[in-house]
């Protein structure tokens, strides 16, 4: 046998060895992050969406590299929550490693789409929506990240009432009751809303349609101050809120990057670069209902001093002391 044909088949054999088909025949994982951003700022290394951003980050930094040795498939809600289940559907039919999706509506649909594909849901109550078993094993293909402790509804109803002393009424803009939600983390608001003498005008919003008869109600109920919580059609309409309660001079918490008096959530660049550990713990073989449920540990408090001006609103010392941001 010559020395070109030795060779050409101990390079064969090589290549065909099981070490070296092995190699070949190594998977990418492909993680799917649905959430709410803008579309154009979620791409690239380094997102301006600064949730995005903190996935992104948090792989890297735990070795995963999008297009490198993971792909990473990013896909906007865009404030429309009746898309959830076709994106999931989509992403399941694709056979994706695993899902990381934000917000009730959008877990769900992850839910009912797959009992198979490991999920990472960002979204709070998560006792109250009935996706998870327990805290501590949350059971089936589902854990995540979130804020379960239900009162923390009523700590921004303190806060709103911290800021505007006189409001007797808060409308309180959130999803329609979906039936598998227990409802606590209303019950618990209710409860807290009594003990600072505030009624509550339940308003639902499901789309963007849904605002103009919310707004109706609120002038018409006369409700005199507004709560957002952090939906996806709220955090996409998020300014719609905030110029309708400023023109009504209404208080509101929710979105005070937007335009709304004040926010208090948790930072969700603390709670994503978590969500990307979670995935990297299922990647290296565990099981998401084995792994404990977190919660945030990092709240952020803004204040918009530009609408407080507006509305003649004096903010107490103290909260400006406790807050994380003051918008001048």
């Amino acid at each position: 046998m010559s020395i070109r044909r030795q060779f050409v088949v101990a390079g064969i054999a090589v290549l065909a060895s099981p070490r070296t088909l092995g190699q070949q025949r190594k998977r990418v994982p492909r993680v799917a992050l649905v959430a709410s951003f803008v579309e154009a700022e979620g791409v690239g290394p380094n997102p301006t969406d600064e949730c995005v951003r903190a996935f992104v980050h948090g792989l890297r930094d735990l070795g995963l590299v999008d297009g490198r040795n993971v792909i990473l498939e990013r896909r906007s809600i865009e404030g429309r929550v009746d898309r959830t289940p076709a994106i999931m559907q989509e992403f399941v039919r694709q056979g994706v490693d695993v899902i990381v999706t934000e917000g009730g509506p959008a877990v769900w649909a992850a839910h009912r789409a797959t009992n198979r594909i490991p999920i990472v849901g960002v979204v709070d109550e998560v006792l109250d929506l009935g996706l998870i078993d327990s805290l501590a094993r949350p059971g089936h293909n589902l854990t995540g990240i979130g804020e379960y402790d239900t009162t923390i509804h009523t700590k921004r109803l303190q806060l709103l009432k911290e800021a505007a002393p006189s409001i007797t009424r808060v409308a309180v803009i959130c999803y329609r009751q979906g039936p598998n939600d227990r409802g606590q983390w209303r019950r618990d608001l209710e409860a807290g809303a009594r003990a600072m003498s505030l009624d509550v005008l339940w308003l639902d919003v499901d789309a963007r349609e849904d605002f103009e008869p919310a707004f109706a109600a609120i002038k018409s109920r006369r409700a005199d101050a507004i709560y957002a919580t952090a939906t996806h059609v709220n955090s996409k309409h998020a300014d719609l809120i905030a110029e309708f309660a400023l023109k009504q001079r209404l208080p509101s918490c929710g979105f005070a990057e937007e335009g709304m008096l004040l926010s208090y959530w948790s930072d969700c660049k603390e709670v994503f670069q978590r969500a990307a550990v979670l995935v990297k713990k299922i990647l290296d073989g565990a099981k998401p209902g084995d792994l404990s449920f977190e919660q945030p540990t990092q709240f952020e408090l803004t204040v918009n001093m530009k609408t407080a001006k507006a509305l003649g609103l004096s903010i107490p010392r103290a909260m400006l002391l406790r807050a994380s941001k003051r918008i001048e």
